[in-house]
């Protein structure tokens, strides 16, 4: 379904930007749901859907959403 995925500079960015969430709520450490807040923010112009997938109509914040919600969360 997708066509181009996200380069190390956004995983980077990803990474960046769940230490300020998490240091605007007063932590010096990151969790889980900094980086699945962020996630399709930081990633949607950077992901690009195949022409196929876009003809079925899906839409990828939608996509990215439901990839992050099967990704367990580590215990």
């Amino acid at each position: 379904m997708v066509q181009i995925g996200a380069s190390p500079r956004a995983c980077l960015a990803l990474v960046e930007t769940s230490r300020a969430r998490a240091a605007l709520a007063g932590r010096d450490y990151v969790t889980p749901d900094d980086v699945k807040t962020l996630a399709e923010a930081v990633l949607a112009h950077r992901v690009t859907l195949a022409p196929e997938a876009e003809m079925e109509g899906v839409v990828l914040g939608d996509f990215l959403r439901r990839i992050f919600a099967a990704v367990e969360v580590p215990r």
